[in-house]
């Protein structure tokens, strides 16, 4: 069970690695950091009910924590990208 936890988590992190590259490149708090920041929720939420994954308590740190580590990497991977 732990291991598609983790399947998932990872892929919630692939998908929010695009939406942080965006985000790095917006105003903090301007309309398309918001949306660079909520768009992959829906998406997320989705995935949870496709997936069967439900909405218990201890999967919480899990997918928040692949959510905000996508987020960072891809400011991160923005960063790195824009040094070259």
């Amino acid at each position: 069970m732990m291991k598609n936890y983790c399947l998932i988590a990872i892929f919630v992190l692939i998908i929010n690695l695009p939406f942080g590259f965006w985000r790095v490149q917006t105003n903090k708090f301007s309309r398309y950091w918001f949306l660079a920041v909520h768009i992959p929720v829906p998406i997320v939420i989705l995935l949870r009910l496709v997936t069967g994954t439900g909405w218990q308590l201890k999967t919480l740190p899990i997918f928040v924590c692949a959510f905000l580590s996508g987020q960072f990497l891809g400011g991160k991977f923005y960063r790195k990208y824009r040094e070259k």
